[in-house]
Formats: C-alpha cells, structure tokens, sequence
C-alpha cells in the first residue's frame, strides 16, 4: 500500500456526499486475502465515538468537530498473495458510482511498470466544502477502497488521519502562515 499515501495527500481539498454502496463481492474477497481492514461506521457510530473525545486535548477536539459533519466512514482493504484474486470489475462498480456530474476525479495514478492504479474523487458540497471523498487503491496484490461522506472542510480533512483506519498524514500543511507539524 506504498501509493495510498501518496493518493491521500492529495485528498486535501474541497465536497458533499452521497453513501457509495460497496459491491457486495467485495466482502467475498476476505475469505481470499491475507490481510483484511474493514471499517464500516456510519452516523451514529461517529456522533458515539465523538462523544468519547475530549474538547480539553486539541487534537481530540479537532477529531470531534469533524466527526460532526460526518454520515459514514468506510475502509475496505484487502492484501493478497498471490495476483488476480480480485477483479477489475469489483473496482469498475466503485468508479461508476462518482461519474456522475456533481463528482470529480481529481487524481489518476496509472503504472504499467508496477500494476498500481490509484483514483480520488471528490463530490462538490459548496461554499468551500467537500460532501464526500472516494480514493481507490488497485495494486496486483492489494485493492483498497476509502468512503468518507459528509460535510468536511478541507482544512479538517487531515484531522481525521490516524483515526477510525485512515492513515495519519505528514503532510506539513501551514497553518495561519506557521508549519504545522503533523
């Protein structure tokens, strides 16, 4: 998973959501793969775990205003021994659901050297804002799918890195003129 890092750095930016339905052969794929992430939390599962944050620690309090503006969190990742356990099809069923005009794909990373494929797509909410974030992670030994619906400011989009299977970010994204150190 060495581009999912790459791929999410460039998720920092602006959109409002829809719930992207995952492929129902998607969780038969578990049962192929050495390693299996599977997040699934949706509205009420995130205003819970908000409510056991702190507001006194910044960091907790950070992860609490974002959580608020969210309907779901999804994180599905499959690692395999072996090539061809999924199908390209199982990713095609993902990429049709943000084609529509209110999504944007704002990153394609094509290698024919290595098989890694990766997309980030962004849904527009308005005023500056992101309604829902899809990056898609296709390796020959790896499929990794990311939802995250929801109003987000993209500024908060990094607070949610380390958090609920989303990969902590090393971004040094300034803040009020300063580096931050995140």
């Amino acid at each position: 998973m060495k581009i999912v890092p790459i791929v999410l750095a460039a998720v920092l930016m602006p959109l409002w959501g829809q719930e992207i339905k995952l492929p129902a052969n998607l969780e038969k794929l578990a049962a192929k793969a050495d390693e299996t992430v599977d997040v699934s939390l949706d509205g009420s599962m995130l205003r819970l775990a908000g409510r056991f944050l702190s507001d006194k620690d910044e960091d907790s309090a950070k992860t609490k205003r974002v959580l608020s503006g969210l309907q779901s969190i999804t994180v599905k990742s499959f690692e395999f021994s072996s090539e061809g356990e999924y199908d390209k099809s199982d990713v095609d069923v993902v990429r049709a659901q943000v084609q529509g005009p209110q999504w944007s794909r704002i990153v394609g990373v094509t290698s024919k050297k290595d098989g890694e494929n990766a997309d980030v797509y962004f849904k527009d909410a308005g005023n500056g804002n992101l309604g829902g974030i899809v990056v898609i992670c296709a390796e020959p030994k790896e499929l990794t799918i990311v939802s995250i619906v929801g109003t987000l400011d993209p500024s908060q989009l990094a607070d949610l890195g380390g958090q609920f299977g989303v990969p902590k970010l090393n971004m040094g994204i300034h803040v009020g003129g300063k580096k931050d150190a995140r």
